[in-house]
């Protein structure tokens, strides 16, 4: 068992909101900056090494503020906690990939359809059935995505599969997540998720290097890091405070951060299709968290 300490869940429900939303805040500093990086020229996958080594770096510190003692590294959860590493650090570096071919609103609003995928996940997994309205809901989500997809049209691009695939991952990062909150500290969680996404990059980083021209260039990948870490510790911390079905909403907070810094830096903006598409998807997830919410209420 983990000597870190473990915190029970806390009904704490507006801190664990105010985290969500910084939490999001720093996940839209990342796309934004690995954006501008790509298309600098740097490899995604050298973005994604960086995005772990320094995150690895300060959870490791952060262990071992109590000593020096390997049992601070050890968890009664190891499968799950390695699994959950493993399909963000899939998700970043598919993510980072398809930002060097698609619009940061594009991206985000195929990956919103996360928390209806947790939703359809949640009956095997969880053992929670849905009813007619939230199976209408995971309906009216998959349509959004062919909204923006349009998979049939012109301006389908292979890349919004990667995101596809990172909206599944995410899913499952997120009920997993739940599931370790309080019975895996925080710390452990972080250390175990940078240390695996930075020896599985490594080989990845070493073989592509390359090395930014400007020293803003330099800061900005150095943050990704830092601003990963912040985001997960937030994010990690508000379900420790907050249902995930209190939070869920304020998540879409990241399509706004995104719309916005997307057009103050390349003067982007979304397509009909893309906003109309996002909106579909938002609706739905609102929709499946309203009836969610109902449904605790009435038991």
């Amino acid at each position: 068992m983990s000597r870190v300490a473990v915190h029970a869940t806390e009904d704490r429900a507006q801190l664990g909101i105010t985290m969500m939303l910084a939490a999001w805040f720093f996940f839209s500093l990342i796309d934004t900056s690995v954006k501008w990086l790509v298309l600098a020229g740097l490899p995604a996958l050298q973005l994604a090494f960086m995005r772990y080594f320094a995150h690895f770096f300060i959870s490791t510190a952060l262990v071992l503020r109590g000593g020096a003692d390997w049992e601070r590294f050890k968890t009664a959860k190891p499968g799950w906690v390695l699994f959950r590493a493993y399909l963000l650090t899939a998700s970043t570096a598919l993510n980072f990939i398809a930002l060097l071919y698609l619009p940061l609103t594009v991206t985000a609003a195929i990956m919103f359809t996360s928390p209806i995928l947790v939703c359809l996940l949640a009956w095997p997994m969880l053992g929670e059935r849905a009813g007619p309205w939230r199976i209408f809901g995971i309906c009216m989500g998959f349509v959004g995505v062919l909204v923006v997809m349009r998979p049939f049209g012109a301006e389908f691009h292979w890349a919004m599969l990667l995101s596809l695939h990172n909206a599944l991952a995410l899913a499952l990062y997120s009920i997993i997540t739940r599931k370790l909150s309080g019975v895996v500290a925080t710390e452990t969680m972080q250390f175990y998720m940078g240390a695996f996404g930075t020896a599985v990059l490594l080989p990845f980083a070493i073989w592509q290097w390359t090395n930014p021209q400007t020293a803003l260039d330099w800061a900005i990948m150095i943050l990704l890091g830092v601003w990963g870490w912040a985001g997960h510790e937030l994010l990690t911390r508000a379900h420790r405070y907050a249902a995930a079905n209190t939070l869920m909403p304020y998540a879409y907070s990241f399509l706004i951060f995104l719309t916005i810094s997307s057009y103050v830096i390349w003067g982007h903006i979304p397509d009909l299709y893309t906003m109309l598409g996002a909106a579909i998807i938002t609706a739905s997830g609102l929709l499946i968290w309203a009836r969610e919410r109902r449904r605790q209420v009435a038991v």
